[in-house]
């Protein structure tokens, strides 16, 4: 049984459709890449699984289990994890609280742990545990997102753009980090991209999405020598 599966996603915004008839599966331990261009329907993918926006159309399962009509508050107790675009760190609270935030669905004599265990995932973090999250650098934000995401302990991590803005050597080492920890907690990874050559390195599989559809799916290693994608998406 795939960890999460998606069958005929449509989700609009009033008359505005954002995607049409998506379907994916994301296996077991599996990262699968969603990569597509600015407005291709990569975040509508990740907000209908988190219960952000509605969907008039289409099934998200977990487990089997039906997701439709949960509160983000619910899918993360379900265990989906999600680190938005943009970062989104609460900026006037330190690393430390964003931490403690990220795990407020969990017992709270386990945070120590967890927080410990973070801090194994990204040093930099435990240096800057008290600093105000705002007066971080993008790349150490992108940490603590990602950080702020695991802290519930998440079966599936959701990474939306996780690359954007960042210079390419720290956008290897977040690379590095989410296969670190993949190899760790065994986790199923989702990871929205328009970096497509990163998150094709990066993935097992991809779902490639133009305005909404699904457009090519396959095995990323094929997908990254694909001539029809080097063109389209690569720009080679």
């Amino acid at each position: 049984m795939p960890k999460l599966a998606i069958e005929g996603l449509k989700v609009t915004y009033g008359q505005i459709v954002g995607t049409h008839g998506v379907a994916l599966t994301l296996e077991p331990g599996e990262t699968l890449a969603l990569v597509g261009a600015n407005g291709a329907g990569k975040s509508s993918t990740l907000k209908a699984i988190l219960g952000m926006v509605e969907y008039p159309e289409g099934n998200i399962t977990l487990d089997g289990q039906n997701l439709k009509g949960i509160k983000p508050a619910q899918a993360v107790r379900r265990g989906i994890g999600y680190s938005p675009e943009g970062r989104r760190v609460f900026p006037q609270l330190s690393v430390l609280d964003n931490l403690k935030i990220g795990g407020i669905t969990r017992d709270k004599a386990e945070l120590p742990e967890l927080i410990d265990k973070m801090y194994q995932y990204f040093p930099r973090l435990r240096e800057r545990a008290q600093q105000r999250a705002g007066s971080l650098s993008g790349g150490e934000q992108q940490m603590v997102a990602i950080a702020r995401a695991l802290m519930s302990r998440p079966s599936v991590l959701m990474l939306d753009e996780p690359s954007l803005g960042l210079a390419p050597v720290i956008v290897e080492r977040i690379g590095e980090i989410v296969r670190e920890i993949q190899a760790s907690e065994g986790l199923a990874v989702l990871l929205a991209e328009q970096n497509a050559t990163w998150a094709l390195s990066l993935a097992h599989r991809a779902v490639i999405l133009d305005l909404g559809r699904v457009s090519m799916t396959g095995e990323a290693a094929a997908l990254l020598d694909d001539p029809k994608v080097r063109r389209a998406y690569l720009g080679i």
